[in-house]
Protein backbone atom coordinates (compact mmCIF):
# COMPACT_ATOMS: atom_id res chain seq x y z
CA UNK A 1 0.00 0.00 0.00
CA UNK A 2 2.73 2.48 0.93
CA UNK A 3 4.89 1.36 -1.98
CA UNK A 4 2.24 2.45 -4.50
CA UNK A 5 1.79 5.76 -2.70
CA UNK A 6 5.55 6.34 -2.71
CA UNK A 7 5.72 5.62 -6.47
CA UNK A 8 2.84 8.05 -7.05
CA UNK A 9 4.58 10.81 -5.09
CA UNK A 10 7.94 10.29 -6.76
CA UNK A 11 6.58 10.46 -10.30
CA UNK A 12 7.88 13.44 -12.23
CA UNK A 13 4.36 14.67 -12.97
CA UNK A 14 3.39 15.07 -9.31
CA UNK A 15 6.57 16.94 -8.42
CA UNK A 16 6.19 19.21 -11.46
CA UNK A 17 2.57 19.90 -10.53
CA UNK A 18 3.52 20.78 -6.94
CA UNK A 19 6.21 23.18 -8.16
CA UNK A 20 3.72 24.75 -10.59
CA UNK A 21 1.18 25.34 -7.80
CA UNK A 22 3.77 27.01 -5.56
CA UNK A 23 5.12 29.16 -8.41
CA UNK A 24 1.56 30.03 -9.43
CA UNK A 25 0.71 31.22 -5.93
CA UNK A 26 3.84 33.36 -5.77
CA UNK A 27 3.18 34.68 -9.26
CA UNK A 28 -0.37 35.61 -8.27
CA UNK A 29 1.05 37.84 -5.52
CA UNK A 30 3.21 39.62 -8.10
CA UNK A 31 0.24 40.17 -10.43
CA UNK A 32 -1.86 41.51 -7.55
CA UNK A 33 0.87 44.04 -6.75
CA UNK A 34 1.11 45.12 -10.38
CA UNK A 35 -2.64 45.68 -10.48
CA UNK A 36 -2.82 47.48 -7.13
CA UNK A 37 0.31 49.59 -7.74
CA UNK A 38 0.02 50.43 -11.45
CA UNK A 39 -3.41 49.70 -12.85
CA UNK A 40 -5.59 50.84 -9.94
CA UNK A 41 -4.01 54.33 -9.77
CA UNK A 42 -4.58 54.75 -13.52
CA UNK A 43 -8.20 53.64 -13.13
CA UNK A 44 -8.59 56.02 -10.19
CA UNK A 45 -7.30 58.85 -12.32
CA UNK A 46 -9.81 58.19 -15.13
CA UNK A 47 -12.87 56.96 -13.21
CA UNK A 48 -12.47 58.82 -9.89
CA UNK A 49 -12.37 55.52 -7.97
CA UNK A 50 -9.83 53.94 -5.61
CA UNK A 51 -9.67 50.64 -7.47
CA UNK A 52 -11.37 48.68 -10.18
CA UNK A 53 -13.64 47.11 -7.59
CA UNK A 54 -15.27 50.49 -6.91
CA UNK A 55 -15.12 51.80 -10.50
CA UNK A 56 -18.05 51.58 -12.90
CA UNK A 57 -20.64 50.64 -10.29
CA UNK A 58 -24.22 50.64 -11.55
CA UNK A 59 -26.75 50.92 -8.74
CA UNK A 60 -29.82 48.70 -9.00
CA UNK A 61 -33.16 49.19 -7.27
CA UNK A 62 -33.15 47.42 -3.94
CA UNK A 63 -29.68 48.51 -2.88
CA UNK A 64 -27.54 46.10 -4.93
CA UNK A 65 -25.16 47.10 -7.70
CA UNK A 66 -23.42 45.73 -10.74
CA UNK A 67 -19.62 45.96 -10.45
CA UNK A 68 -18.38 46.24 -14.01
CA UNK A 69 -15.03 47.53 -12.72
CA UNK A 70 -14.44 44.33 -10.75
CA UNK A 71 -15.11 42.30 -13.89
CA UNK A 72 -12.71 44.44 -15.90
CA UNK A 73 -10.12 44.03 -13.14
CA UNK A 74 -10.45 40.24 -13.24
CA UNK A 75 -10.03 40.28 -17.03
CA UNK A 76 -6.93 42.49 -16.75
CA UNK A 77 -5.46 40.12 -14.14
CA UNK A 78 -6.12 37.18 -16.44
CA UNK A 79 -4.52 38.88 -19.45
CA UNK A 80 -1.43 39.85 -17.41
CA UNK A 81 -1.02 36.32 -16.06
CA UNK A 82 -1.54 34.74 -19.49
CA UNK A 83 0.93 37.11 -21.15
CA UNK A 84 3.65 36.55 -18.57
CA UNK A 85 3.18 32.78 -18.59
CA UNK A 86 3.36 32.74 -22.38
CA UNK A 87 6.32 35.08 -22.84
CA UNK A 88 8.34 33.92 -19.81
CA UNK A 89 7.63 30.19 -19.80
CA UNK A 90 5.92 28.82 -22.92
CA UNK A 91 7.74 30.70 -25.68
CA UNK A 92 11.29 30.05 -24.35
CA UNK A 93 10.44 26.39 -23.71
CA UNK A 94 9.16 25.96 -27.29
CA UNK A 95 12.35 27.55 -28.65
CA UNK A 96 14.46 25.25 -26.48
CA UNK A 97 12.56 22.20 -27.74
CA UNK A 98 13.06 23.29 -31.36
CA UNK A 99 16.80 23.65 -30.86
CA UNK A 100 17.29 20.37 -29.00
CA UNK A 101 14.88 18.22 -31.02
CA UNK A 102 16.57 15.89 -33.49
CA UNK A 103 15.94 16.67 -37.13
CA UNK A 104 13.06 14.63 -38.50
CA UNK A 105 14.20 12.09 -41.04
CA UNK A 106 12.49 11.97 -44.41
CA UNK A 107 10.45 8.79 -44.84
CA UNK A 108 12.00 6.35 -47.26
CA UNK A 109 9.82 6.07 -50.35
CA UNK A 110 9.92 2.62 -51.84
CA UNK A 111 9.83 2.13 -55.57
CA UNK A 112 7.02 0.31 -57.28
CA UNK A 113 9.34 -2.64 -57.98
CA UNK A 114 10.27 -2.95 -54.30
CA UNK A 115 6.63 -2.85 -53.23
CA UNK A 116 5.68 -5.51 -55.76
CA UNK A 117 8.56 -7.71 -54.55
CA UNK A 118 7.33 -7.38 -50.97
CA UNK A 119 3.79 -8.31 -52.03
CA UNK A 120 5.13 -11.33 -53.91
CA UNK A 121 7.12 -12.46 -50.87
CA UNK A 122 4.10 -12.06 -48.59
CA UNK A 123 1.89 -14.04 -50.95
CA UNK A 124 4.52 -16.78 -51.12
CA UNK A 125 4.68 -16.91 -47.34
CA UNK A 126 0.87 -17.25 -47.15
CA UNK A 127 0.83 -20.05 -49.74
CA UNK A 128 3.55 -21.98 -47.94
CA UNK A 129 6.32 -21.03 -50.36
CA UNK A 130 4.92 -23.11 -53.22
CA UNK A 131 7.11 -21.57 -55.91
CA UNK A 132 10.79 -20.77 -55.90
CA UNK A 133 11.84 -17.18 -55.42
CA UNK A 134 12.15 -15.76 -58.90
CA UNK A 135 12.53 -12.14 -59.80
CA UNK A 136 9.34 -10.39 -60.69
CA UNK A 137 9.17 -10.08 -64.48
CA UNK A 138 6.57 -9.04 -66.99
CA UNK A 139 4.99 -11.87 -69.02
CA UNK A 140 6.71 -12.49 -72.33
CA UNK A 141 4.91 -11.28 -75.43
CA UNK A 142 3.98 -14.01 -77.96
CA UNK A 143 6.34 -14.31 -80.91
CA UNK A 144 5.16 -13.10 -84.27
CA UNK A 145 5.89 -16.52 -85.85
CA UNK A 146 3.77 -18.40 -83.37
CA UNK A 147 0.29 -19.07 -84.49
CA UNK A 148 -2.74 -18.81 -82.30
CA UNK A 149 -2.63 -21.16 -79.37
CA UNK A 150 -4.67 -24.30 -79.93
CA UNK A 151 -6.46 -25.91 -77.06
CA UNK A 152 -6.31 -29.67 -77.30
Amino acid sequence: MFKGFKEFLLRGNVIDLAVAVVIGAAFNAVVEKVVSSLINPLIGMFFKADSLDTALLVELPGGSSLAFGALIGALINFIIVAAVVYFVFVMPMNELRKRTAPAAEEPVVETEQELLSEIRDLLKAQNGGASAAAPLAAPAAPKATDGPAHAE
